[in-house]
């Protein structure tokens, strides 16, 4: 990928985060898909990272150790959320607008992913179908991670938190703008 990584800053509510490192890239292909790339690195011993497992859609992954994407238009209040385990496991939602979850939403083609997990370096890949994504372009992406750590607690890591507490779903965290081709009418 050719995107340039970026930082993503544990939320400043908690005190003592796991001594990692975590950044996030996004850019579109010429068909309009999505990929996006997380980096971790550093101590992730201190992590409860889940076992690599067959690639299947499931609910509550933000319980444990994932990497999330919120998508939305530049002016528009509904959004699409993408959650990824290291596990293979994902899942995918829209909103009509904050959290107010749209019921009937399948993605389609389910997005692919691809984790490395190595000596001190976790590395998750994912490209997300361009029919999942908001038509218009360009989009306000907001990149994530929850981490648990191996006592069970959680953090919270994203581009910027503009709320005192966590929360993803904030449109003023959909920070990096990704440019790039719409999708073609099949």
């Amino acid at each position: 990928m050719s995107a340039l990584f970026n930082p993503l800053r544990c939320h400043p509510s908690l005190s003592s985060p796991p001594a990692v490192r975590v950044e996030g890239a996004a850019s579109f292909d010429d068909a309009g898909d999505l990929a996006v790339d997380f980096e971790l690195s550093g101590d992730l011993a201190a992590l409860r990272v889940p076992p690599p497992g067959p690639a299947h859609p499931a609910d509550g992954l933000w319980q444990h150790t994932c990497l999330e994407v919120f998508a939305a238009t530049m002016d528009g209040e509904a959004y699409r959320e993408f959650n990824f385990s290291p596990s293979g496991s994902w899942a995918a939602y829209a909103f009509t607008r904050y959290r107010e979850r749209q019921p009937d939403f399948a993605p389609g083609t389910p997005p692919a992913l691809l984790a490395l997990h190595g000596e001190g370096r976790l590395s998750l890949g994912a490209i997300i179908p361009a029919a999942a994504l908001p038509r218009e372009r360009p989009l306000r992406l907001g990149l994530s991670a929850v981490l648990e750590s191996r006592n069970g607690s959680l953090s919270y890591w994203a581009l910027a938190h503009p709320a005192p507490q966590p929360d993803f779903h904030d449109h003023r965290g959909f920070v990096l703008v990704c440019p790039g081709p719409a999708p073609s009418d099949p």
